[in-house]
């Protein structure tokens, strides 16, 4: 199941000023009328009070937060909340009372765009070659990006979700995906392909351990390299939660979704004729292996359509879009198939699940948005009994899409808080 990106507003914060020519001395103020400041209440509503005769130094020690933060051309200013205690500490009962409680929450809106500073191909088999970027920080905690289908292949909105600054941030196309060679190819291309391909990666990268960040299918995947490799493993944060178990992939492609999405679903069936549609996985792996190449991409782009039209709440047409890109399609469709006409090469259906001692230990964080029609919240509530100790969040009004505003949100979240727990 693909992963996509789109911006989100950046949240409000509050101004902290001073009317001109107004310096708090140590002396008791004069008995004419006490000069006016501005109470930090929001930049849109100012009121004025006295300044308390006792404060000696600016109100507020003020941080520069970059355009980084903002994408504005100039910082944006955030008061320190240890300052900000006290300062309140020392104002009167009253002005204490109307001083507002700082919002220390993590951070949840989606950071600007930034470049690749480093951009290579990794030879990973005989048959692959894997593209891979960095961007963000060289030197800051590494974190690597799972990508969703399996094959839909990376793109440069990935890289909203971390701090730049604080993450090396590390994004690769798996075996057929995206930039990597051969297109579209499904030999030697299974989920312990791409484990491997991971441990390659970081040790071509010359990265001790790293974080990891998967969704839809990258939650998969991130499940099982972490249970193969644990001591590699510094974090966690996965999303749209998908295990590959029958029941999941039958609610899906054997029409249970199409209760929901009866428009979408009809084209999709609608393609196999009716005496193959007791197994639509397995028909449409009959046409996307066809050495006819037009069956091949008209399959691909039915089999492609049918996940972009049900991949958001409200549905997405940019997304929608997706599914006619020829290219695009057939990487997405034949690999995907591929992998579920193969169970996801798992030992068993319960194989995730039943791994989980191997990462309880790891701290982790959990999305799932209420409505995800293409992997249903039950994937996520049967990982959150088993692994308790993971952080789980549901959000009310979402889909399976990482860019849906409120699964985005607590995507960055997750990755404030790792970065703020790396940083005591």
């Amino acid at each position: 199941m693909a992963v996509h990106l789109e911006p989100r507003p950046a949240a409000g914060s509050f101004a902290w000023k001073r009317e001109p020519n107004t310096k708090p001395t140590n002396s008791p103020l004069p008995s004419r009328a006490p000069t006016p400041m501005i109470c930090p209440v929001a930049a849109s509503t100012p009121l004025l009070c006295p300044i308390p005769a006792r404060l000696s130094r600016p109100l507020l020690p003020e941080t520069a937060v970059g355009t980084r933060a903002t994408g504005n051309s100039h910082p944006r200013l955030r008061p320190n909340g240890r300052n900000l205690r006290r300062f309140r500490s020392g104002l009167s009962p009253a002005l204490a009372a109307a001083a507002p409680t700082m919002d220390l929450s993590p951070r949840k809106d989606l950071y600007p765009h930034v470049e690749p500073y480093d951009t290579g191909r990794l030879k990973v088999s005989d048959v692959h070659t894997i593209y891979y970027e960095q961007s963000g920080n060289p030197g800051g905690h590494p974190v690597v990006f799972l990508h969703g289908g399996p094959g839909a292949g990376t793109s440069p909105g990935n890289r909203r979700f971390f701090d730049p600054e604080f993450y090396r941030i590390v994004l690769f196309d798996q075996r057929g995906a995206g930039k990597s060679t051969p297109h579209a190819c499904l030999e030697e291309n299974t989920t312990w392909d791409l484990v491997s391909d991971i441990e390659k990666l970081r040790e071509h990268l010359d990265i001790p351990e790293w974080q990891v960040f998967g969704g839809s299918w990258g939650s998969t995947l991130a499940l099982a390299y972490s249970q193969t490799h644990p001591d590699k493993v510094t974090g966690i944060v996965i999303r749209g939660i998908f295990l590959l178990r029958k029941k999941e992939l039958d609610w899906f492609y054997e029409g249970g979704a199409a209760t929901i999405f009866p428009d979408a679903w009809e084209p999709f069936r609608d393609f196999i004729p009716e005496d193959e549609r007791n197994c639509f996985i397995a028909a449409y792996s009959k046409r996307l292996t066809s050495s006819d190449a037009n069956l091949q991409i008209e399959a691909a782009k039915r089999w492609t359509m049918w996940e972009m039209m049900t991949a958001h709440l409200i549905q997405n047409h940019e997304n929608i879009k997706r599914g006619n890109d020829d290219k695009f399609s057939l990487a997405f469709a034949r690999i995907e198939n591929h992998y579920f006409v193969n169970k996801g090469f798992l030992p068993s259906d319960s194989h995730l699940l039943d791994n989980v001692d191997k990462i309880r230990h790891i701290k982790a964080f959990i999305v799932q948005g209420r409505y995800d029609v293409c992997c249903p919240m039950m994937s996520a509530w049967d990982l959150h009994k088993a692994w308790p100790e993971a952080e789980f969040k549901v959000v009310p009004d979402a889909g399976h899409s990482a860019n849906e505003i409120g699964v985005a949100a607590e995507l960055v979240s997750a990755n404030e808080k790792f970065k703020s727990m790396l940083r005591k």
